[in-house]
């Protein structure tokens, strides 16, 4: 092997490394303990729903999987939500499962984003991609 094939190489281990430990770093962490949270739901026809919830749960999926009050397939990022409060999305008319946190989009899925004391979480159902 020549120096320049160890010197590739050697980059591209440094690369992966420095790219596993950004995720690690950067992932977020769930808040232990009881929590006292909101689940509200946004029916697409109406009848929307609030659900005041004590949870465990550090993160979304486990508190939503615990009450069931959402269910979906998995995916390799995670749970894609397709049924929530009873009302499954349809796929047909491009429809989806918006969450929002504390009146703002949300910036993980379901499996990542970390559940805290006080929290507001939204289901809304969505038309149109």
């Amino acid at each position: 092997m020549g120096k320049r094939t160890i010197t590739i190489l050697a980059l591209v281990l440094v690369a992966a490394l420095s790219l596993f430990a950004l995720t690690i770093l950067t992932r977020p962490s769930g808040q232990t303990g009881s929590k006292a949270v909101t689940v509200e739901v946004h029916h697409l026809e109406g009848g929307d729903k609030s659900f005041k919830l004590r949870t465990d749960a550090e993160f979304l999926r486990q508190l939503l999987e615990e009450n069931d009050l959402a269910s979906g397939s998995e995916t390799q990022y995670g749970l894609w939500i397709q049924t929530v409060d009873g009302e499954t999305a349809d796929d047909s008319k491009q429809q989806w499962w918006g969450i929002s946190v504390n009146g703002q989009f949300a910036e993980y899925g379901a499996d990542s984003q970390p559940v805290a004391d006080g929290d507001v979480f939204e289901l809304t159902l969505n038309e149109g991609y």
